[in-house]
């Protein structure tokens, strides 16, 4: 056997001993890795489902809002509800109470009027452990082009609205010393488009704003996470033309967000595959993007 032979069986030896290695060390990574995961449920449903703690749901009319209340009341979260017309939402109350055994309430609030904001927290007696931030507001791409109007309620309702509110909680949140932030933006406020520029302007800022909190709030034990969904099958869609494929369930949205409140995550596309889709549509350059129909 010459030795180029041996040279050659030994680096194909080296190279296989070197990938089993690799395999190894991924496997003992995940392992590890679900390990930790395993750890952080235990301990949420041990703290979350004894302390029965209040979740405070904002915007509470909309499909993602009352289906992800009700995936946090199976784990025995107590609801706030709170909403315009409040009145509304008595059967939605009704059922959570009797369909998951906890205690369930309806708050009156209008994100637009944020002289009431204040107050309206302030009356809460049992402050809650966790806020969602549901509120949303598609708007008429159109009619805000040409009526100010309609483009400053986007605004208003998608950003101002719920700066004013989340400032409010999360001043408490910091003085108490924990708490938990979700808020609702969307894949829309990653990179701005013809079709909707005024909602997803308004996005792109919430989740700025989410960001810039979840840095002041990190080292007081206050989370705060990002939530950006893609296509959803809701009201607000209604009667729009979206692509099944790429369109999630109001509960499919509500159980990743309760995942992803569970294993502490930042910032979640929702369904998964989003992330990957606006990496794309974030990195095509400008000369490309402006000429594309979105």
């Amino acid at each position: 056997m010459s030795d180029f032979t041996l040279y050659t069986i030994a680096l194909l030896g080296y190279c296989v001993l070197a990938f089993l290695r690799f395999c190894v060390i991924l496997l003992l990574a995940s392992c590890l890795l679900l390990l930790l995961d395993i750890i952080i449920v235990a301990k949420f449903f041990r703290r979350g489902v004894n302390c029965m703690s209040w979740l405070l749901v904002l915007g509470a009319k909309s499909d993602i809002a009352r289906a992800t209340a009700r995936r946090f009341a199976i784990a025995g979260f107590n609801i706030y509800l709170a909403a315009r017309n409040s009145d509304f939402l008595d059967i939605e109350i009704k059922d959570l109470e009797v369909r998951y055994k906890i205690k369930a309430m309806s708050l009156e609030f209008d994100v637009l009027k944020t002289e009431t904001h204040k107050e309206f927290y302030d009356s809460i007696k049992e402050k809650p452990f966790a806020v969602l931030c549901a509120v949303g507001y598609l708007g008429d791409q159109r009619l805000a082009e040409k009526d100010f109007n309609e483009a400053k309620k986007i605004i208003d309702t998608n950003y101002t609205g719920c700066v004013s509110i989340l400032n409010i909680i999360a001043d408490d949140f910091e003085k108490r010393g924990y708490g938990y932030i979700i808020g609702i933006s969307s894949v829309a406020g990653d990179r701005g488009r013809k079709m909707n520029c005024f909602y997803g302007s308004s996005k792109s800022a919430f989740s700025a704003y989410l960001s810039g909190l979840r840095n002041r709030l990190f080292q007081k034990n206050v989370r705060v996470m990002t939530v950006k969904p893609g296509f959803v099958r809701t009201k607000m869609t209604e009667g729009r033309e979206i692509p099944d494929l790429l369109t999630a369930e109001p509960e499919e949205v509500a159980s990743d967000i309760f995942n992803a409140y569970i294993k502490h995550r930042d910032i979640l596309y929702t369904k998964w595959y989003w992330r990957y889709i606006m990496f794309i549509v974030i990195h095509l350059p400008e000369f490309i993007f402006k000429r594309m129909n979105l």
